[in-house]
């Protein structure tokens, strides 16, 4: 999968989709330090342990540089998403647990991310080893970046 870049400069509003989702009881929050093991324990179980290693990297940081999608009224985690976590200036990885997905979760996460990391100075962000990627270019006007595949993520072990 090839790595996409997003001019941060550039953003669509984002403030229509986190209303919708606040009417349905949703929340896009940067969480606090005390709550990492129940969201690395949430993700190893929705993603696997790998991308709850990413994240780890995000509680490191100040501020933390993740955010969660969280069901206010069951005190339920619905998705995450992270930022600077394995390289700096790389979004992800992101996830919405499959009985949440398409109530525009997963675009709320990834607009709260890139904003975060324009406000913190950044002009451009890169997704690394992007998946859904007419889903980046939809959402953020994302655009490959040629011969990024495998990218930095080649020499895994």
């Amino acid at each position: 999968m090839p790595d996409m870049l997003v001019k941060l400069y550039e953003l669509p509003d984002s403030r229509p989709i986190y209303g919708e989702l606040m009417s349905k009881g949703i929340e896009i929050v940067r969480p606090m330090t005390p709550n990492k093991s129940k969201i690395l324990g949430w993700i190893t179980e929705n993603f696997g342990a790998g991308w709850a290693d990413e994240i780890s990297a995000a509680f490191t940081r100040h501020p933390v540089s993740c955010f969660v999608a969280v069901d206010r009224q069951e005190k339920k985690i619905l998705g995450f998403a992270g930022y600077d976590c394995t390289y700096p200036d790389f979004f992800g990885p992101t996830g919405v647990e499959k009985s949440s997905r398409g109530l525009g979760i997963g675009k709320a996460l990834l607009l709260r991310c890139l904003e975060a990391m324009r406000d913190e100075g950044y002009g451009y962000a890169i997704i690394g080893s992007a998946g859904p990627c007419d889903f980046y270019a939809r959402c953020v006007g994302a655009t490959v970046i040629e011969g990024s595949s495998p990218g930095v993520y080649k020499n895994m072990i």
